[in-house]
């Protein structure tokens, strides 16, 4: 599988933390309106996944999904996953640190926040 996706070292560190306090964990990249740039953290197998979603790789050894048709729409970009300040959704479970993840795309991201 190739791997679409790619984490900053913060977000490594956070999902590192929250692997310690929770065990394994998965990802989703939602589509709403509210969180499209949040992806969301779960409890690996706490979010059932459809025939719609599609993985795109991992981070930190973690499976990252998306929304097939999502990802169309995102012209299926790379993603960087970082780490912003302030609170994300509220199910996700990096919402008691005071940060969430956050989802930067294309060429100019990678390369603005990746070692090179």
């Amino acid at each position: 599988m190739l791997n679409r996706v790619t984490a900053t070292p913060s977000a490594l560190d956070l999902i590192a933390k929250l692997i310690e306090r929770h065990g394994e964990l998965m990802f989703h990249q939602s589509g709403g309106c509210c969180d499209g740039s949040s992806p969301m953290c779960y409890a690996r197998g706490e979010m059932i996944l459809g025939e719609r979603d599609l993985q795109l790789g991992s981070i930190g050894e973690q499976p990252f999904y998306i929304d097939r048709e999502q990802y169309r729409a995102w012209g299926e970009a790379e993603l960087l996953i970082d780490v912003v300040a302030g609170r994300g959704g509220m199910f996700s479970l990096e919402g008691s640190e005071g940060v969430r993840f956050h989802t930067r795309s294309g060429s100019t991201a990678l390369k603005n926040y990746l070692p090179s």
